[in-house]
Parts: structure tokens; C-alpha cells; sequence
């Protein structure tokens, strides 16, 4: 009859699937024998190399002769022929030099010591995670935002103590800095460099002034609130503030000051040698050196780099606040 099939055989459409299917399962097959018989030549040689002394010459021959005969067959597309020299030299391997191949265990043991070898010495020498605790650099870093900095931007440190191995480059104006707390150094703060080494600083009325100039700002005429608290629910603390663009030498970068508070004045100091004066750019809202002093070059742990990670507080817990909470929109925002 019209229309009617045979049962003999799929349509085109179900042919091609069956084939694609076959195809994709056979090159994955082809992938782990390679991985399996990679793996397999690396672990023989280093048993030849390293264990040379307590094999035998014979034993020697024919397990190079079997890691030989799978590195041949890896070359070639017959998976059959690799299943098979590698199933010979595993066999040959597990009868002469059990001795010295590594367990399951060990190798995943050794596999999860490197990757802990290689983060710490990333946290030590290349960049580090901070998390902001507070209001003092809002706008530009809020609360509940996870920075990397840069461990290396200026220097080299002793791991754990504030030696320097290396001293290359110097904070300059601008610059967003995270270091040791003078005070205490079990503490990190961050903050922006405002002074250098000499500089003479003066604040009037929330305007800096370094060297007897004023520096260059302009007012943002936008509406400007913040809070510190988990405004996320609508419940923070609301302040109403002022936005302010700075210029601190090269850098351009929002400040704000809360014009109910009144302005902060800062006598004339002179910043010594080897040290930076910091402020926060949530002027009127930031315990920085106006209060407890200039920061020295051996507190600096690096230099704040990108947000990759925030998140407001909620007041309360589940799983849509939490995720309401989440700020997307400064994933990957560079600190300026």
C-alpha cells in the first residue's frame, strides 16, 4: 500500500542519527585509549628511568619493546590494535614492575598536592582574593564585593611576614591598594593613595589639597544614596551624599561626601619616606590616615585589580533573596 514501510530499514533521518551516533561514540573511544595508553607509556618510563637498578636487562627489553609497540599503535587509527598493546603492557608492567607503580590513591594524593602547591604559591606571589567589609571605598567598591589583587605590583614579599624580597615599582596617586592594617597587622584594609613620600596634604571642607593645590574634582549631578546595610531588602540605611569626580594625576575617579555631616578638616602633613597617605573616596564615612596615620611601603600587600564576585546582604535567608542579592552587573568591573 502507499505510505506503508517495509520495517526493513530506518529513514534517512534515523540512518544519519545511528551513523553520527557511531561516529561520535568511536572517536571517544579513540580519546580515552590515548589518554589510558599516554598514560601508560609516561608512567613505564619513569619506572625504567627512576627504577633502573633493581630491574632486570630482559625485563627491561621487553617492557621497552611493549611501550614501543603502543606508541606505534597511537599513532595509527586502529583502536584494536591500541586496546591490545596496551592491555600487553599493562599485563607486563603489573608482573615485573608492580613494585613501583603508583596506586590510585597515591596519584590522586599527588595530583590534589600539586594543585594546593600551586594555589598557595599563587596567593603568595601572584594575586589574592579580598573581600570588602565596609562602606569606606563606596562608590567604588561596595560592600559585599570580592576583588582580586595583584601580590605582585610593586614587589615581591617573604610569604606570611612583611619582608620584601623585591622592590620594583612604587604606589603612585590613584592607585586602590590593600595592606596591613598599621595598627594591627592580623587586619587588611583598602584604600586609595592620595600622598607620596614628601607630599605636603591638607583637607578643608572635604577638598584635598596636596602641595597647596586643590585637587581638580568636578560635581556629578546625579542623585546619590548609599547604605551600608542590607539595602538588597530595603531595610538598609539610606544616606543621602553628594557624587564628586576626582583627578589624582593620572587617574579620574568618584568620590562622595555626605553634606548633612558637614566636611572633615585635616591640618598640613607632611608624608615620610618610604610611606603613602590613604583616604577612602566615602570621604566623610572612612577611618583612613587622616585618623590613624600614613601606611608604610612593607604594609602594602598589592594592588586591587577586578571585582569577580558580588553580593548585597538580605535580611533574612532563602534561596531567591539570596540570589536577588547577587550584584551582576559588577562581575568582572575593574577597580579604578
Amino acid at each position: 500500500m502507499p505510505g506503508k514501510r517495509s520495517g526493513l530499514g530506518g529513514s534517512p533521518d534515523e540512518e544519519r542519527t545511528t551513523s553520527l551516533l557511531g561516529w561520535w561514540r568511536a572517536r571517544t573511544a579513540h580519546k580515552r585509549a590515548r589518554v589510558e595508553g599516554q598514560h601508560l607509556v609516561k608512567e613505564s618510563r619513569r619506572i625504567l628511568k627512576k627504577k633502573s637498578y633493581r630491574i632486570p636487562a630482559s625485563v627491561a627489553a621487553q617492557i621497552t619493546a611493549d611501550l614501543k609497540a603502543v606508541e606505534e599503535a597511537l599513532a595509527g587509527a586502529d583502536l584494536e590494535q591500541m586496546r591490545k598493546t596496551i592491555a600487553t603492557l599493562d599485563d607486563a608492567m603489573d608482573d615485573h614492575l608492580a613494585f613501583a607503580r603508583k596506586s590510585t590513591i597515591r596519584e590522586y594524593s599527588e595530583s590534589i598536592g600539586v594543585a594546593v602547591a600551586v594555589a598557595l604559591l599563587l596567593r603568595a606571589f601572584v594575586v589574592e582574593a579580598f573581600q570588602i567589609p565596609s562602606g569606606s571605598m563606596i562608590p567604588t567598591l561596595e560592600v559585599g564585593d570580592h576583588i582580586f589583587v595583584s601580590k605582585f605590583a610593586f614587589g615581591l614579599s617573604v610569604p606570611f611576614t612583611d619582608a620584601k624580597i623585591l622592590q620594583y615599582a612604587e604606589p603612585q596617586r590613584g592607585d586602590v591598594i590593600v595592606f596591613k592594617f598599621p595598627q594591627d597587622h592580623s587586619v587588611d584594609y583598602i584604600k586609595r593613595v592620595v600622598g607620596l613620600p614628601g607630599d605636603v596634604i591638607e583637607v578643608k571642607q572635604d577638598e584635598v589639597y596636596i602641595n597647596g593645590k586643590a585637587l581638580p574634582r568636578e560635581r556629578i549631578p546625579r542623585v546619590c544614596q548609599y547604605s551600608e546595610g542590607p539595602h538588597t531588602s530595603g531595610l538598609g540605611d539610606e544616606r543621602d551624599c553628594e557624587l564628586w569626580m576626582e583627578t589624582l594625576g593620572d587617574k579620574r575617579h568618584e568620590t562622595i561626601q555626605e553634606p548633612g555631616r558637614g566636611g572633615r578638616d585635616f591640618a598640613r602633613y607632611v608624608v615620610p619616606a618610604g610611606h603613602v597617605f590613604c583616604m577612602g573616596d566615602n570621604r566623610d564615612n572612612s577611618s583612613d590616615s587622616r585618623v590613624w596615620g600614613p601606611v608604610d611601603y612593607d604594609l602594602i600587600k598589592g594592588k586591587a585589580l577586578i571585582v569577580w564576585w558580588s553580593r548585597g546582604e538580605t535580611e533574612g535567608w532563602s534561596p531567591i533573596a539570596w540570589i536577588k542579592a547577587i550584584r551582576w552587573h559588577r562581575f568582572f568591573h575593574p577597580v579604578r
